[in-house]
């Protein structure tokens, strides 16, 4: 199986699923996947069930998208064909116990709680499914997100076709192997974290010098958004894009070096460094703990 594999929207964005599905947990993840699958019109509505704990928030998901709702657990499962568990991580042991009545042969069941890991749930449901393991980031909710899903081993091509689809409707999508979703937690998961970081720190950067703060806001963003943009549009690494950006003598380089000698680079390495590591801590505590 290919790891670390970019997949093309063209491959898998299009490919229609018609299948009924239970989202569990239909809160921020939970409705954006709702909505990317609708509007990408991978299922039609009709054949989507929101399943959550407040009544209220499922009513205007459905008065909204005209999905079926329900505070029912089991009657979500039984009505549907794939299984998006999108609650968390520590809510997963008894969500599963909750379900595994109604889990039947030819489920599929993809989970984003982070640190659960395949094996985690496959053991709790007690059956064979096919399990697709991702971990999705809070930019998904813009239709802008990166995901990168784990395959169990009764994953099938048709499954790992289904599981692009849904994630390649809120963003961009790679394959890895499971022990790198750590990893990925640490730069994909966590990194809008350090993104916003910086956004703020250009609009004061900005105000210090004199402009208004709303004005330093939306030339901050703008100049991030405009950033990634070319960098992926381009195909240019990062490194060739500042290049182009930096004059002999002029106000980039100057600030590079200043960038450089407070250790930026290394910062940013340390933070998904750090980040992983946390998260593999989590894995190991969230599993101990439901044991």
């Amino acid at each position: 199986m290919e790891t670390t594999q970019q997949h093309s929207t063209q491959t898998a964005k299009h490919h229609v699923l018609n299948r009924s599905i239970a989202i569990i947990g239909a809160g921020n993840m939970g409705s954006a996947l709702m909505k990317g699958v609708i509007n990408a019109r991978l299922t039609p509505s009709e054949k989507i069930t929101a399943c959550g704990v407040h009544l209220d928030k499922l009513q205007q998901l459905s008065a909204q998208w005209q999905v079926a709702h329900t505070l029912n657990l089991r009657e979500a499962v039984e009505a549907s064909e794939i299984i998006l568990l999108c609650v968390k991580p520590q809510t997963v042991p008894a969500v599963l116990e909750q379900m595994k009545p109604s889990l039947r042969d030819g489920h599929l069941l993809i989970s984003i709680a982070a640190g659960i890991t395949i094996e985690f749930l496959t053991e709790r449901i007690g059956k064979a499914l096919p399990v697709v393991r991702t971990m999705p980031n809070i930019a998904s909710t813009v239709d802008e997100g990166a995901t990168a899903l784990a395959f169990g081993k009764n994953v099938s091509e048709e499954h790992q076709r289904v599981a692009i689809s849904i994630f390649e409707a809120v963003g961009e999508v790679v394959v890895v192997a499971e022990e790198q979703l750590d990893a990925v937690t640490g730069l994909s998961g966590s990194g809008p974290a350090y993104i916003y970081m910086v956004i703020e720190a250009l609009i004061d950067g900005g105000v210090k010098m004199g402009l208004s703060r709303d004005i330093s806001t939306k030339l901050a963003i703008q100049t991030v958004l405009g950033s990634a943009t070319l960098v992926k549009a381009s195909g240019l690494h990062p490194a060739i894009l500042r290049d182009q950006v930096t004059t002999p003598a002029g106000a980039a380089i100057n600030a590079i070096h200043e960038l450089e000698s407070h250790g930026l680079r290394s910062m940013l390495i340390n933070a998904v460094a750090t980040a992983t590591r946390r998260s593999k801590e989590l894995s190991t505590i969230i599993s101990s703990q439901s044991k």
